[in-house]
Parts: C-alpha cells; structure tokens; sequence
C-alpha cells in the first residue's frame, strides 16, 4: 500500500487535506463531493480524536484498479484472466515472525467513522477479513460491513454464499470460536483478491501472490494466524459460536438503509499498527466499492461467456453491478439472443444483462442504453426469468432478471450504421473556444 500511495501522489492522483475532519459525517461528505468532482484520491492528514491519517477512494476509478495489473482499463477483462490462469506460481514466504516494533492499542484508537445519517453506529468498510477454513486451513479474504460497540466488539454482517459465513456456521457446529484477523491498508493486490469470487477449493492469498508476487506473513499476536506483513493494521479476534446480536441500520450500496438485524459477533483481542499507518475508509457505495467488484466480475463473465461464444469480445458492469454490457462480434443468426439466455444462468448474476455490437462502447453507459433503445425489438428480444436472484446484496433480488438482445439484427448491418462528424475525435475545442482554454 505503501508504494501504491506514493505512486498515487508522484501522479497527482491524491489530494491532501489539511484541515481537521470530523469523522461523523464530515470525512465522509469531503470524500463523496470530490468523487462527484474530480474523482481523485484524499489523504486527510488530521481527523478528529485520532492520530491516524485517513485514506479514502484510492479505489475509486478504473484507471488506478487497473494500474495494480498494470493493464488498462479496457484491458482489464483479458488481464484478471491472465493472472488467474497464466504465469507462475509464487510461494509464500512464511519466514516472517511476530513484529516487536508494532504498536498495540485499542479499537478506539483507529478512526470511528459515521457514514449516513441514519446509521447505527461507526463502521469499519475498508477492512479485509481474513480467516482459514477450520476443515481444510484454507486461507479466505473477503470484504464484510463492520459496526463498532466497544474496544472489545463489532457487530459483522456475514451474508449467506460467503466462504467466511460458511466457516463460522462450521466452527460453532462445533461449539468454536473462528479466529480472523481485519487487515486494514493492506497491499492493493491483496485488496483486489479478496474483492474476488473464487471456487471454495481457492486461495485469494495465492490469488494476490500471482498478481504482485510473495508475500511475507507476519504471526498475529493473540491468535492462530498469519498476516500480511506490510499490512498497516491489523485487528485480531474472533467469532463468538452461536451468538447473534442486533446490527444496523447501515446505508447500503443500493443506496438505501439495510434494517437491524441479528448478526455475527467478532469479539476483539488484540489491534496493532505499523510505523506510520493509514486508515483505509471506503463510503459505501461509491467507485471505490462497486468499481472493483463490478471489474472483477465482468472479468469472471467474460471467462465464462468467451470459453462458450466465439466472438465475446469484453464484457462491463455498470451501476451498482446490476447491468452488464456484452460486447458481441456476431458469427450467425440468433447468436445474442442465445448469449442472453446464457448471461441470465452466468455465476455474477446482474438484473439486467444486455449483448451489445462492436461499434458501441460498452464502457460508455449512455451508448449502451442508446443501443438497448435504438437495436433492441422490444418484447422479441427479451428473455425474462421471474424471480430468479440477483445479486445477493441487493434487498430486491428475488424481482428477477432479464437479458437483452440489443445487436443489430442478423444481416441488416447497412441500415444501422451509426452517423459520424469527419474529424471530431481530432478537434481541440480549446483551439477555439476561448473559455476552455485553461
């Protein structure tokens, strides 16, 4: 993360904030007001009762997630499957011991940020759990909302198809606790694996090591597990067996409060932090949420759709990874719509699936609704599937999903083709208007 940051600044990507910052609310705001802006990163160097500095969206944009392939971001499909399949395996190094230099305090020392109005409490939304599988010791990473009651609990919403839900139902079958370690300000190669979906058999560890090479672990202090050693803080502790307790509301990614439930109970044992360390805050979907994941799982469609269709050429996620965008060469008739059936049974389920031509940019949101409004022949090209599930964090999921031929129909390319302006990628509109000069 380190190096991640500093490229960042060299770049112009990161904007400082000086001034103090209230993390109830007001971190958050500044945070939502430049994504909506300019989109950079921010490094709030003095927030309010703590002595920690605050990074937030480092995530935010397509182009910095890319760069952590060193792929661009229309690239990034080909790339994510690359890393999966391709190149050598790098082993871990397990030669890290117990860091006596760590500083070790408690929950309260961290920042406690507020997110929504009508949240229940703080939240911690940009750690990364990491736990082993109590059967097989594999190891997990993987994202979960974090409500802070006391230096000694938060309160985790562990959704169902979760390895890390999976584990704790196992362990407190057993009457356990399972021991887990929330890795805050981790390596971005670390953070983009646990924003992964691999098989259960997988390993995001692996995953991460094949995307930025070995990583040296660090033992926990107060529990059985190893931790990326460069990770800026780690909180240790456990999942207490067959204890649930009241979570929530939260401001979801939907944008829409989720209600209070009874949800799994981490209790806190150790927290400690590096030399230096920044506290990585992510608002709850922003960019910086949906953006990896979105990436990601367009990148798992088109592995899926392009090892069954020829002519799968990338495929996009767009808001709040509940439409997807397949770009399609077509190679005979009835080809999209065969692909649109296929999109709704895919693993990331979306609501919307739409296959889309070559000469539209799938990456472009308005061009694609142009294509489903302009190319698609209403009632004929769509294929329903009354309450199937969508994606498992939205509330509504069980509304079901459908899937969109929006292609050109078969041999009527010439009555399509799309108006052009000669010339217009190569104007300089600064050249003539004095106003956008600067």
């Amino acid at each position: 993360m380190d190096s991640f940051v500093s490229e960042l600044t060299q770049d112009g990507q990161i904007l400082t904030v000086e001034r103090e910052v209230d993390p109830r609310f007001e971190l958050a705001a500044v945070t939502q007001a430049v994504q909506g802006r300019g989109n950079e990163a921010l490094l709030f160097k003095n927030v309010r009762g703590t002595r920690f500095p605050v990074v937030s969206n480092l995530y935010g944009s397509p182009e910095r997630i890319a760069r952590v392939l060193g792929a661009r971001p229309r690239g990034f499909c080909q790339a994510w499957a690359q890393a999966l399949t391709g190149g050598p395996h790098h082993p871990r190094d397990h030669s890290g011991q117990a860091d006596a230099s760590l500083h070790r305090g408690q929950l309260s020392d961290l920042p406690l940020i507020w997110y929504s109005e009508h949240d229940g409490g703080p939240y911690f939304t940009g750690g990364v759990f990491h736990a082993k599988d109590p059967d097989r010791r594999i190891p997990n990473l993987s994202f979960h909302r974090s409500m802070y009651i006391s230096d000694r609990e938060l309160r985790v919403r562990l959704a169902p198809g979760h390895d890390l839900t999976a584990y704790h139902q196992r362990a407190e079958e057993s009457g356990a606790p399972l021991e887990a370690a929330i890795l805050i300000g981790t390596s971005p190669e670390v953070f983009l694996a646990a924003a992964s979906r691999l098989p259960r058999e997988g390993n995001e560890l692996e995953l991460a090591e094949r995307l930025g090479g070995p990583i040296e672990l660090r033992h926990c202090q107060e529990i059985d597990l190893e931790v990326p050693a460069d990770t800026h803080i780690v909180i240790e502790g456990r999942f207490l067996p067959s204890v649930r307790r009241p979570e929530g509301p939260f401001g979801e990614f939907m944008g829409y409060y989720v209600p209070v439930e009874d949800n799994a109970v981490f209790e806190v044992l150790n927290v400690t932090w590096k030399e230096g360390a920044l506290f990585h805050s992510i608002n709850c979907g922003s960019g910086e949420e949906v953006l990896p994941l979105g990436l990601i799982s367009a990148a798992t469609s088109y592995q899926y759709l392009s090892s069954k269709f020829t002519g799968v050429a990338d495929v996009a996620f767009h808001p709040l990874i509940n439409l997807t965008a397949i770009k399609l060469d077509q190679q005979y008739a009835g080809q999209a719509a065969e692909i649109a059936r296929c999109a709704l049974e895919e693993p990331i389920r979306s609501r919307i699936c739409a296959v889309i031509d070559p000469d539209i940019d799938i990456y472009d949101l308005h061009d694609v609704i142009w294509a489903l409004l302009t190319r698609g022949e209403g009632a004929k090209d769509v294929v329903s599937m009354p309450g199937r599930p969508s994606f498992f964090r939205d509330p509504q999921s069980s509304w079901g999903r459908f899937a969109v031929d929006a292609c050109v129909p078969w041999g009527r390319r010439a009555e399509f083709k799309r108006k052009r302006i000669p010339g217009m990628n190569d104007i300089r509109i600064s050249e003539y208007v004095r106003e956008y000069a600067s």
